[in-house]
């Protein structure tokens, strides 16, 4: 099943390096990796990356990340948590977005 994380092209040029991704700011500071699912990746977007020139866009295999996936419940809904590093290996699709009206799953 994919789940979808959306990161500033900086990150993502970081990430392909490393080959893994310890978290966004937001993620580190609540300690763990924000993922969503394909119904919550457009409302995401709007809410975080607004006015964002470009962002990237991944598909991720959920069932590659085992038992350090968690689905938890917020003020927002039920969202896929990642209490690990994000591996590059679970990374199915980047795509490269100019506009939040172009991300979809």
């Amino acid at each position: 099943m994919p789940i979808y994380k959306i990161l500033l092209p900086a990150e993502w040029a970081e990430f392909e390096t490393a080959g893994v991704f310890a978290g966004s700011p937001l993620d580190r500071a609540d300690g763990f990796v924000h993922l969503s699912s394909a119904e919550q990746l457009h409302r995401t977007a709007s809410r975080y990356f607004s006015g964002e020139p470009e962002l990237v866009v991944l598909a991720v295999d959920a069932d590659l990340l085992g038992a350090d996936l968690r689905w938890e419940d917020n003020a927002h809904g039920t969202f896929p948590h990642l209490y690990a590093p994000l591996p590059l290996s679970a990374v199915t699709e980047a795509r490269h977005v100019s506009d939040i009206s172009e991300i979809s799953a």
